[in-house]
């Protein structure tokens, strides 16, 4: 929570002409989207996340992460975000169809996207498309949620169209 704290003050430092900077002086990534999940059953709110530019699992630690290999949301393509299961994406779980997910880009400019499908994979045997005809926002996390234990090849993919 704290890092998600200062990755909001570099959020909310950056202007149209000027990127978000790095979030803390030895980051060698910055934000480039904040990303509301909606609400789960029994909270009142939607979860406020801020994305990180580059999926290392140094930056997962962090929060949630951009795939490079994608386009940025938002554009014509598809942007892939990764999370872990147990903290920043732990609201992936009662994500369903229809369900509205609302990111926002460096010139604050807010973006609608409309979840289409949401299906546990096999990442040795599913790969995800990175082309894409219209603007498309894919999250992925390990599954199942509860597991003690890291590693497995079960992800949860839910994808997004833009509205």
């Amino acid at each position: 929570m704290l890092a998600q704290g200062l990755i909001a003050r570099a959020w909310e430092r950056a202007t149209p002409n000027h990127p978000a900077s790095a979030p803390w002086p030895w980051a060698d990534t910055r934000p480039i989207a904040r990303l509301w999940l909606p609400a789960a059953p029994g909270r009142a709110r939607a979860r406020e996340l801020f994305v990180l530019e580059g999926s290392s699992g140094r930056n997962l630690a962090f929060g949630p992460a951009h795939d490079t290999a994608s386009v940025l949301p938002g554009a014509r393509g598809n942007s892939v975000i990764e999370g872990h299961r147990d903290t920043h994406f732990a609201a992936l779980r009662a994500l369903k169809p229809h369900d509205r997910i609302e990111i926002e880009l460096a010139a604050h400019h807010r973006i609608t996207f409309e979840i289409v499908d949401v299906r546990v994979v096999d990442s040795r045997r599913f790969r995800i498309a990175l082309d894409a005809p219209t603007a498309r926002l894919t999250l992925v996390t390990c599954y199942p949620f509860d597991a003690l234990t890291p590693g497995g090849s079960l992800r949860l993919v839910v994808t997004a169209d833009r509205l």
